[in-house]
């Protein structure tokens, strides 16, 4: 059951606007230095934006450590329905969202899709992913990478293709990322990250949340709200609303 919290801070971001998904004054973050990251200027591009592995060894973090909201986002490659997020849905907003200090973006990526629907495409996309991550340049491929999908039921993240991806990202392609991609470098990094989603479906789903899940400052979307996640409107709005008033989504959950 759903805490009715959730429904009021949801409903105060999308009021007015029909949502369809599938499946007190806050005080900006301070950085080590006492800077808030409001008052940093916001990134110029993505080659200027901060890209970790994170202590746990599959968490990837994208954006001002110091940023206000931390948004952590569940996802297979292969997924069409975050692709949808990814394309047309909330994470434009949130990329800008990302740039302007805003937010920061976590990922934990999962390669179930290739068990259900056979073949070995996710945990090559993610493998590549990994690798990209090594060479600064894992948002902007991760953004190519959804754009450029192939449909769920295809197998198509093979290494050449992959590989012509990268080349769409400037500064990727080099003999270091193309022996990654095609030797698998970054396997058991792929199996961690994929035991990591699935740890975080909890007892009552052991194997995994689902694709797009979201998470923002640690409090889950919950699927009955998923929706709000396809509009950008909405979606932004909610992120604006959480960094002003952090405390009412934190007691939501």
């Amino acid at each position: 059951m759903v805490h009715r919290g959730f429904a009021a801070v949801v409903a105060a971001a999308v009021i007015g606007v029909s949502v369809v998904g599938c499946g007190s004054g806050h005080r900006p973050a301070e950085s080590k230095d006492g800077a808030t990251s409001a008052s940093r200027p916001a990134y110029s591009g993505w080659s200027q934006v901060p890209e970790r592995l994170g202590s746990d060894g599959t968490t990837i973090t994208v954006g001002d450590p110091a940023a206000p909201v931390a948004v952590h986002l569940y996802e297979d490659p292969r997924c069409p329905v975050c692709k949808e997020f990814e394309t047309t849905g909330g994470a434009p907003r949130l990329r800008a969202a990302t740039l302007r200090r805003e937010t920061r973006t976590q990922y934990t990526l999962a390669s179930f899709l290739d068990g259900r629907l056979t073949g070995s495409g996710s945990e090559k996309a993610v493998n590549a992913l990994r690798a990209a991550l090594e060479k600064g340049r894992f948002a902007e491929y991760h953004d190519v990478l959804y754009a450029h999908q192939p449909a769920e039921s295809v197998d198509g993240f093979t290494d050449a293709y992959l590989l012509e991806l990268a080349g769409r990202v400037p500064g990727l392609r080099g003999p270091d990322f193309d022996s990654a991609v095609k030797s698998m470098k970054y396997r058991s990094f792929v199996t961690r990250s994929e035991k990591a989603y699935e740890k975080a479906g909890g007892a009552q789903d052991p194997k995994g949340p689902g694709t797009p899940t979201a998470e923002i400052n640690a409090v889950r979307v919950p699927g009955e709200y998923n929706g709000v996640l396809f509009d950008g409107d909405a979606f932004s709005r909610l992120l604006a609303d959480i960094r002003a008033n952090p405390g009412a989504w934190r007691n939501a959950g």
